[in-house]
This record gives C-alpha cells, sequence and structure tokens, in this order.
C-alpha cells in the first residue's frame, strides 16, 4: 500500500537508470484529474521517459466513506477521470465538461517525455465488462491470479477486444503474484508460510464490508470475491500457481506451467517482501530468481 505512488516512484526513478516505474495505482476516484495529469508528467520527466501509469477504481468501503463518496459512483467516477487523464497527457488546450470534474482550455504541464504519452494500464478484477473496456481503450490491465480458469476467459476478452478495436499487437497483461526464490523447498516454506497468510488475512479483513451484505450495482460479485479470498492460504495460493515460492526449478516449471495455461501474460508484478518476509531474505531471494529463473524464462 502507497498514499502516493508517484512519491515514492520519484524517489525509485533516482536510484534506477532502466527500470519501467508503474502506478499500482492510482485512484481518479479520490482525486482531481489535473492534479494526477500534472504529476504523471513530472514523473515521466523526472525519469527520462519510463513512467507507466496505472490507474484503479478502489474497491475498498470504508474509503469510499472517508473521501465522502458515494460507491455507487465508482464507475462513472473512473470513466471520467481516467478519459480525463489520457486527454490531458495527449492533447493540450483540453475542455471536458464532467460530471464530476470540469474544465476549460487547460495544457496539462510539464508535458509528457514519452509521447503521445506514457502507457496506461487499468486493474481488473472479476468483472468482465472491466476487461472488455480495458481492451477496447488499448490499456493493458493489471490483474490478480485468484481463479485461474476464470481468468482465462477474462483474459480472452480482453484480447479479442483489443483487437476488434484495432489496436496493433494483441494487448499487455501483467499478472500480480507473490515470489519468494530460496535454494531449499523447506526453508522458503518456513519463511513464507506465516507472512503469505497474514498478508491475504489482512486483505479480507480490509474488504470485510462486502461480506457483511453491503451490495452495489459497480461492484458486482465482490461478495464472492472476498469469500474465496477468505479460503485462500499458502498452500492453496501456492499449489494454484498464484505464489511462486520455492527453490529455482520448481518456479521454472510452475511459471512455465501457468503461462501456458491462460494463453500468456507479458509480465509479472512479483511482490517479494510480503507481510513479514525479511528484507534481507527477500534481497537474497530476487538475486537467485534473477540469476537462476530469469534467463531461463526468455522464451516465453
Amino acid at each position: 500500500y502507497s498514499p502516493n505512488p508517484m512519491v515514492f516512484l520519484t524517489a525509485a526513478s533516482q536510484r534506477t537508470k532502466k527500470a519501467r516505474v508503474i502506478t499500482g495505482a492510482v485512484l481518479p476516484i479520490f482525486n482531481n484529474p489535473l492534479k494526477l495529469a500534472g504529476e504523471a508528467g513530472m514523473l515521466d520527466a523526472i525519469s527520462n521517459g519510463r513512467l507507466e501509469l496505472g490507474m484503479a477504481r478502489a474497491f475498498l468501503p470504508h474509503e469510499f466513506k472517508a473521501f465522502g463518496i458515494s460507491v455507487d459512483e465508482s464507475i462513472e467516477r473512473f470513466d471520467e477521470g481516467s478519459e480525463q487523464i489520457r486527454r490531458l497527457l495527449e492533447e493540450e488546450n483540453v475542455s471536458s465538461d464532467g460530471k464530476f470534474h470540469s474544465f476549460k482550455n487547460v495544457t496539462s504541464l510539464p508535458r509528457p517525455t514519452q509521447q503521445p504519452r506514457p502507457p496506461i494500464w487499468t486493474a481488473t478484477t472479476t468483472t468482465p465488462a472491466s476487461f472488455e473496456k480495458a481492451g477496447r481503450m488499448g490499456y493493458g490491465i493489471m490483474a490478480i491470479p485468484l481463479v485461474r480458469a476464470r481468468l482465462s476467459e477474462l483474459i480472452k476478452i480482453y484480447r479479442d477486444a483489443w483487437r476488434d478495436a484495432g489496436h496493433p499487437g494483441n494487448g499487455r497483461v501483467m499478472l500480480a503474484f507473490h515470489m519468494f526464490c530460496h535454494e531449499d523447498e523447506e526453508e522458503a516454506a518456513n519463511i513464507c508460510r506465516d507472512p503469505l497468510n497474514r498478508y491475504l488475512g489482512a486483505i479480507v479483513d480490509a474488504a470485510s464490508a462486502w461480506q457483511d451484505g453491503m451490495s452495489t450495482k459497480d461492484y458486482p460479485g465482490y461478495d464472492k470475491m472476498v469469500e474465496q479470498l477468505a479460503k485462500e492460504t499458502f498452500e492453496t495460493q501456492t499449489e494454484s500457481g498464484a505464489a511462486w515460492i520455492g527453490a529455482p526449478e520448481k518456479l521454472i516449471d510452475q511459471i512455465t506451467e501457468f503461462h501456458e495455461s491462460i494463453g500468456g501474460f507479458e509480465i509479472a508484478s512479483m511482490q517479494v517482501n510480503f507481510g513479514t518476509v525479511p528484507a534481507d531474505a527477500a534481497e537474497k531471494s530476487m538475486r537467485l530468481f534473477g540469476e537462476k529463473v530469469i534467463p531461463r524464462l526468455s522464451d516465453l
């Protein structure tokens, strides 16, 4: 969790030279699009054109309550805000008469280093309409591999919409995984079991309102999603391939099989120090993964 991904990534961009930096994600629902567009242009400039702009709708009811915004306005606010941000990054002298934010003849500064703008990603979960819309708009998608069979169907909806809209290529899919690589399989499990279980429990606790009878047209099926999350454990996550935890050879086989089973994905967003995994252990894990796993996955 980050209250301001732009600030964190600005710092990260000054400690790296080639790494792309992605907001995962900023929330147009709770922010003025003029502010987010300006910050995105600034970060793209400071990072010398390495920004990937990820946006999301938010889904925790207590956040909407804290900001004084109705959950039932989620889709409208996101659609309006994300489109205004896209236009502000691509165009100059932009005017928009929105339901929530309006402005006239605005040129957002600084202009993005990348042209026509930084790549845009949207967070998607379980709703087919979200995957279809992202494909139609030409945006990448950021998703979680909660139910593999269902995910394969949703990615197909996204890629079909991408092609039907006439966008070049096949779209961009980013999936989020927990990752811990260790030479000793048993030790990897010992280090990660409790941190991963605590991490999963924290997510369920934060989203508990969906299990307490809350419902809205903007979040269909979220009660079922949280119910499914509540059943997830270290064992179910590792067995399904949603968490990559183990020795290098195991991870190579697991990643290859998962990649093939859902029809492929372009980017893996890996959480490496989830829960209470020690920072030094996470660093060793990343180095081992880079040395022994990544070179073997170059053909995926």
